[in-house]
């Protein structure tokens, strides 16, 4: 039996280290030779961390859950074939499990703005540009957010690594004692940009904005970005030298040109086993996945690893005629640690509660616990807390 994982991200990752404790043999087919651990990225542009630090070597995973890697560029997904072709080789497949994340919505002058949610190298491109504002000694910096009109769910929504990054860089800059020099803006198409947190989070934000001097700019529709600024739907334009944007997400090339059933964004349709639908033998996780719409579903990495787990179980289950199953929709929660610079915010929303607690200070150490943390866990250094 041939079993492919497509991605080296959360979900991808996931799915083959519990594949392998079913006793499976895997084989996760990945365009680069680490998992980029995209939420502590937010503070390569400052200093706080390094590049190398943000990695997590694919070979040393190999080597620990000893499943089979290969580094190579998927080319061509052929369901009706069951095989992929990548720029090396083609491999044949028995099941598959797709965790191969997103593409973003492509906007007008998009090329003049940076994403800490883009190509990893781009979190080395923020820091060299913010560099060269400092040695200028003044600018404007933007830092925000789009959505997906298309995306039924309003789920492809990345918001909280904009807000970090914008709280980071005006604590960086205070440090630096030039914060009086610089004016910082958060700005996002939508009214009310981080709803989805939930209302009481969404209340408490405006604390944050007065409290690390940023001004906001919502509501309206982006037109363009240029060089030297953003330009909306009514030709207003916000003044910018560092435009720092999220862009929201859409389904992949590579997934838009297969056969599989998608959703009007672009995303793979999936039941609640995290099958894809009408098939019996592929499965699609993380954030390249259709989840359902509720306030509380948001694509984030601990949902791509419940999708992971989600999925495996399912299907070991079925593979050894097992009658139980597990839903993913009973798992879906947003959970986050807003960090800060110095201090951290903890969001959760459920179907039953929503919380955020301001934790200065110590909310940063937390979230750098939790890089920490993760890494000893997925080396088995440590023993993982269930849920975390």
């Amino acid at each position: 039996m041939k079993i492919l994982v497509l991605g080296g991200g959360f979900a991808g990752l996931e799915a083959a280290i519990k594949l392998r404790k079913y006793g499976y043999e895997v084989t996760l087919i990945s365009d680069r030779d680490y998992m980029f651990i995209y939420p502590v990225s937010i503070w390569i542009p400052v200093g706080k961390r390094s590049f190398k630090d943000t990695q997590l070597s694919l070979y040393d995973m190999q080597k620990k859950h000893g499943f089979n890697l290969l580094i190579e560029k998927i080319t061509k997904i052929d369901i009706e074939n069951q095989k992929i072709e990548t720029d090396k080789n083609t491999h044949d497949y028995d099941y598959l499990f797709i965790a191969l994340g997103m593409g973003k919505v492509q906007m007008k002058g998009k090329e003049n703005t940076h994403s800490i949610c883009g190509l990893p190298e781009e979190s080395l491109v923020i820091k060299e540009q913010l560099e060269n504002l400092i040695a200028k000694g003044h600018g404007d910096i933007t830092v925000g957010f789009g959505g997906n009109p298309k995306d039924p769910t309003a789920t492809a929504v990345r918001g909280g690594p904009a807000f970090e990054l914008l709280f980071n860089i005006s604590l960086y800059l205070k440090e630096k004692g030039l914060r009086d020099q610089f004016k910082l803006t958060f700005f996002a198409p939508m009214d009310e940009p981080g709803k989805r947190m939930g209302q009481r989070a969404y209340d408490k934000m405006d604390g944050f904005f007065k409290h690390y001097h940023t001004e906001t700019h919502f509501g309206k529709k982006i037109k363009e970005f240029t060089d030297k600024a953003i330009v909306f739907a009514d030709d207003t334009e916000l003044k910018s030298d560092l435009t720092l944007f999220i862009a929201g997400g859409e389904g992949m090339d590579l997934i838009k040109n297969t056969t599989l059933p998608l959703n009007k964004a672009g995303f793979i349709e999936i039941n609640e086993l995290c099958r894809v639908e009408g098939s019996k033998n592929v499965y699609a996780i993380g954030d390249g996945a259709a989840i359902i719409d509720h306030p509380w579903a948001a694509k984030q990495g601990h949902v791509a690893e419940v999708m992971a787990d989600i999925s495996t179980y399912n299907f070991n289950n079925k593979i050894k005629h097992i009658g139980r199953r597990k839903s993913y929709w009973e798992k879906l929660h947003i959970v986050c640690v807003m960090d800060s610079g110095d201090g951290a915010a903890f969001v959760i929303r459920t179907r039953k509660k929503e919380i955020m607690i301001p934790l200065p200070v110590v909310g940063h150490w937390m979230k750098k616990g939790w890089g920490w943390y993760y890494r000893q866990t997925k080396m088995k250094r440590m023993f993982r807390i269930p849920g975390m």
